[in-house]
């Protein structure tokens, strides 16, 4: 019996959000080696700007022809991105990794809870949610109420970055306008990149140049192209691997020991995952509107 599409579409999305996950996090393990001598905010800024220059080069977005609905939609998409960007590294300044990232997914589970169209989707939002939870419980007696605020104010942004993946994914020009949401990031965070640039030395160069590109052009590339063949309540729960991903590349990276209940939430976060592809497959077979054969003619809301 052939796969169902949405099945297929969410198996693909799976494999894109994953390189994306991988490379976001080794990109904050990099990252975080130059946060004493730049901070976490000028390694962000720096970084986003060099990303901007180089899908700016590689899809070379044109400028006219949009309405302003289309316009807000690149804004507030760049935007989220800034933000999320510049809390999940101050977070990560304050806490563990693992526990910064959690927060983190917050954002994208409630997208996913609150998408949910049948029980089965909402029961994968919940288990993934259950595995993320005992992932944080890994480093255990660590408590920063600043890095707490800035992990869930990353959340609320990611949150925000998950629905415009979606819509921006299915724009006839998703790629290009991702470029010009990036370069938007790049553009609210300049203050705090110009200020700095001139500490950075020539080895920091080529660290944040390898973290802009391994850490914001492929995750987002991928993201973006995962929310042309899937939903946002998809990929939302498919964003959970990012703790998982976070406690591996902690225990592979920087020798961090994997618990117990660390274990356990991988493995219920694999599981969730399993779950959602395999219910969009069922929900595809019982709703043939649901099938996801391409981008629409035209999205009227957030072509970035």
């Amino acid at each position: 019996m052939p796969t169902p599409p949405g099945r297929r579409a969410a198996t693909r999305a799976a494999g894109l959000v994953l390189i994306g996950s991988a490379g976001i996090q080794t990109s904050s393990a990099l990252s975080a080696t130059l946060f004493d001598s730049l901070g976490s905010a000028p390694v962000s800024a720096l970084r986003m700007a060099m990303a901007a220059v180089v899908l700016l080069a590689a899809f070379r977005p044109r400028l006219g022809g949009r309405t302003r609905p289309q316009w807000t939609g690149i804004v507030v998409y760049g935007a989220a991105m800034a933000l999320m960007n510049l809390s999940l590294y101050a977070a990560i300044e304050r806490i563990p990794l693992g526990v910064a990232v959690t927060l983190d997914f917050l954002g994208p589970c409630v997208v996913a809870l609150l998408g949910s169209r049948r029980v089965r989707e909402g029961l994968g939002a919940l288990v993934a949610l259950g595995g993320v939870a005992l992932i944080s419980a890994g480093p255990g007696g660590y408590f920063d109420l600043a890095g707490y605020l800035f992990g869930l104010g990353a959340g609320a942004a990611f949150a925000v970055y998950t629905i415009c993946a979606d819509t921006v994914g299915k724009s006839d020009a998703g790629l290009g306008d991702l470029a010009l949401s990036v370069t938007v990031a790049a553009v609210v965070t300049l203050p705090v990149s110009l200020t700095h640039a001139a500490a950075v030395t020539s080895p920091q160069w080529g660290v944040l140049a390898v973290s802009a590109v391994v850490g914001v052009v492929v995750p987002y590339t991928v993201d973006t192209v995962a929310g042309r063949i899937t939903s946002a309540r998809v990929i939302g729960t498919l964003f959970a691997i990012d703790p998982a991903m976070g406690a591996l590349l902690g225990w592979l990276l920087l020798g961090e020991a994997l618990t117990p209940s660390a274990t356990t939430g991988i493995v219920l976060v694999s599981a969730a995952g399993a779950l959602v592809v395999w219910a969009a497959g069922r929900s595809d077979e019982r709703d043939p509107a649901a099938r996801v054969p391409g981008p629409p003619p035209h999205v009227g809301t957030h072509d970035s």
